[in-house]
């Protein structure tokens, strides 16, 4: 699937995320060698178990890959400084 997405889709972020914690280490380098460019790491934005922070950033160490801070569009960042500052009006009273 992983490889078939990158075929059809090359500019894509394709997105390894849940069920990544019944994977070894080496199953998620196969899948980063078939096409994969993106993880969910930590528990932020899941509903189920993800592997644990520490265990991505040893992982992205053995294999050699550096992660890419991530990035905002124009109206991405707009949306997300909306976002934030609703929630600080929210929790203020």
């Amino acid at each position: 699937m992983i490889g078939a997405a990158r075929i059809v889709m090359p500019k894509a972020m394709v997105r390894l995320s849940a069920g990544r914690v019944r994977f070894s280490m080496s199953e998620q380098a196969l899948c980063f060698l078939a096409g994969a460019n993106s993880i969910f790491t930590g528990e932020k934005l899941l509903t189920t178990p993800n592997n644990d922070y520490d265990a991505d950033q040893l992982m992205f160490k053995v294999l050699g890959l550096i992660p890419k801070a991530p990035s905002f569009s124009g109206e991405e960042e707009k949306a997300c400084e909306a976002e934030q500052c609703q929630e600080a009006v929210s929790s203020s009273g």
